[in-house]
C-alpha cells in the first residue's frame, strides 16, 4: 500500500500563487507514476498534471494549466509539489495526489493510490 498526503491548499486571489505537496509513504516503489488531478463541484476529476519518480519527466494538461503550472519531485523526501502560479476563479477544486503504475498518465484509471484531497479557492 501507499499512502498520500496533501497540503498546501487554501485561499488565494485571482493572479495569486499557491504549492501543493504530496508526501508518500509505504510501498512507493509500487507507484512510480505521481499525478495531480482535481474536481470542481459538479465536474468530473481532471486531468492536471503528472511525473514518474524514475524518469523526472512532467505531463502537463496544457488545455487546463496553460503553462502556469509546475509539478516536481523531491526523492529523498518522497514528495510531489505542485506549483501554481496566476491562479483563476476556474482553478478552485479540490486537488487530489494520486500514485500508480499505468501507462497513460491522464487516466484516473493508471492510478491505485489517491490522497484525501485539498482545497484550492480562489476568489475573483
Amino acid at each position: 500500500q501507499v499512502q498520500l498526503v496533501e497540503s498546501g491548499g487554501g485561499l488565494v486571489q485571482a493572479g495569486g500563487s499557491l504549492r501543493l505537496a504530496c508526501a508518500a509513504s509505504g510501498r512507493t516503489f509500487s507507484a512510480d507514476l505521481m499525478g495531480w488531478f482535481r474536481q470542481a463541484p459538479g465536474k468530473e476529476r481532471e486531468f492536471v498534471a503528472a511525473i514518474r519518480w524514475s524518469s523526472d519527466s512532467p505531463w502537463y494538461n496544457t488545455a487546463s494549466v496553460k503553462g502556469r503550472f509546475t509539478i516536481s519531485t523531491d526523492s529523498v523526501k518522497k514528495t510531489v509539489y505542485l506549483q501554481m502560479n496566476s491562479l483563476e476563479p476556474e482553478d478552485t477544486a479540490v486537488y487530489y495526489c494520486a500514485g500508480g503504475s499505468g501507462d497513460y498518465v491522464g487516466s484516473i484509471r493508471s492510478y491505485a493510490y489517491w490522497g484525501q484531497g485539498t482545497q484550492v479557492t480562489v476568489s475573483s
